[in-house]
């Protein structure tokens, strides 16, 4: 096994991820800021527009991964992600007005609606089987890392805010002028530096095979692991093959036997989302505050939370090949239930500071350890071949309609409900969550994609 081109490769289109964490969270150092200077900050409607709009774009990134990936391939479909990420830190710095922000803030989100589909798929191709959970898991640790990085950027950029700053101070300050600009213009470098690497990665054997290009795909598949490995891989995949078209048939997706295995895909991915989970670093301002913190100690609170949040995602890199993947996701759905009910405990009976930020904490790590990471290999590994690309397109694009849901409603759930209620609502979802994986999904640890496929299909 040649580990040094499978970590390689890996490494570059786990970029894509990356440049996923860190342009989903940069907004939320950056909105204490951009909200005074736009004027937003007496709506709720438009402060949860600005925090989701982004997810639209994924919604039509996500959508349309599938027919880009599966007719033009991976790598080009990764290219394309760079280049809209790229597009996107420039725009959404550079503009003054608030309907340009959204459109860029839009073009970003069809460049994480590409790279959050295609990038974990493109690593579960070209992985041997017995480290393919680690090797997937390294998008998932490279979106932690952006997530860290851009609330360390965020931290560095911004200025000290006085206790007592009006808003008008605040819009005034470098902070509301400048500031923001540069938290997402920080991320043109890694954005630039994707796009020229994901020039140099080959592209997926599997796909190469399902256009029937065997040649370019066997030579791929012996830099993996030789050329016994290429031969056995070679056979299996062709076989997987046999009895589908390497055309994509929409219609497939309706089929009696693949409908169960898509149901589980949507309801993972929605249920990746609607865990809650996101609305700490999309709403760190919100949350925070609402436990007595001040601007400033937000700030660093979040850095504090990405710091927890990258940890535990290594310790779950180490374990997901050998404890399962069914097993973490359990654990994660029924930790954060508890954690959730415990935190609507705290907020009800208005428990503030270190009580919070310990169950903040925990829940993260809770997260980080188990659904973040899991979701994604589980979703990448259970499509057959043939559709891999379409149903992971709809998993995604599910994945971001309950994204949007999750941080378009939290602002008006946090109101209604109050913090508590917010909460005890997760708390409930996660323990639906746990009913649906203890039910319906099976181990895949330790099986080849083809493996896996004719287990779910016999099923």
């Amino acid at each position: 096994m040649n580990k040094r081109f499978i970590f390689g490769i890996t490494l570059i289109s786990a970029l894509g991820g990356l440049l996923f964490g860190y342009d989903w969270v940069v907004i939320g150092g950056a909105k204490p800021f951009y909200e005074r200077y736009f004027d937003i900050v007496n709506s709720a409607n438009l402060q949860g527009w600005a925090m989701s709009s982004a997810l639209i774009g994924c919604l039509f990134g996500a959508l349309s991964s599938g027919f880009i990936s599966d007719r033009y391939g991976r790598k080009p479909s990764l290219i394309g992600a760079a280049a809209l990420f790229t597009i996107s830190a420039l725009g959404t710095g550079y503009v003054s007005l608030f309907t340009p922000f959204i459109v860029f803030r839009l073009v970003g989100g069809l460049g994480i609606g590409l790279a959050s589909a295609i990038s974990p798929v493109y690593i579960a191709e070209i992985a041997p089987a017995s480290i393919r959970g680690r090797l997937v898991s390294v998008n998932q640790l490279t979106i932690v890392i952006g997530i860290l990085s851009a609330q360390i950027i965020n931290l560095l950029i911004a200025d000290k805010v006085e206790p007592e700053a009006t808003d008008l101070a605040i819009l005034n300050s470098w902070n509301g002028q400048w500031g923001w600009r540069w938290m997402f213009w920080a991320e043109t470098v890694p954005a630039t530096l994707f796009f020229v690497l994901a020039f140099f990665i080959p592209e997926s054997p599997r796909f190469l095979m399902k256009k029937g290009a065997n040649a370019s795909a066997r030579k791929t598949l012996a830099r993996i692991g030789g050329d016994r490995y290429a031969e056995q891989e070679e056979t299996a995949i062709n076989a997987s093959f046999t009895e589908h078209s390497s055309r994509i048939n929409w219609s497939k997706l309706r089929s009696k036997k693949i409908r169960p295995i898509l149901l589980i895909g949507i309801v993972l991915a929605v249920f990746q989302q609607w865990c809650g989970i996101n609305v700490i670093f999309n709403y760190a301002e919100e949350v925070f505050t609402s436990a007595g913190y001040s601007l400033n100690d937000m700030l660093f609170n979040i850095v504090i939370t990405g710091t927890v949040n990258l940890i535990f995602t290594l310790i779950a890199m180490r374990v997901v090949d050998s404890w399962g993947r069914r097993k973490l996701l359990l654990l994660g759905a029924m930790g954060l239930a508890i954690i959730y009910l415990a935190m609507g405990i705290c907020f009800f009976f208005e428990l503030q500071g270190l009580a919070i930020l310990s169950l903040v904490l925990l829940a993260i790590a809770t997260y980080a350890m188990t659904l973040a990471p899991v979701t994604w290999v589980v979703l990448s590994e259970i499509f057959p071949n043939s559709i891999r690309g379409a149903a992971m397109a709809i998993a995604t694009m599910s994945l971001w309609i309950g994204s949007f849901v999750l941080t378009y409603t939290f602002p008006i759930l946090n109101k209604l409900l109050n913090a508590s209620g917010t909460f005890w609502l997760y708390a409930f979802i996660c323990l639906a969550g746990f009913l649906f994986i203890l039910k319906k999904l099976p181990e895949t640890k330790g099986k080849s994609l083809e493996e896996i496929e004719k287990l779910e299909t016999e099923n």
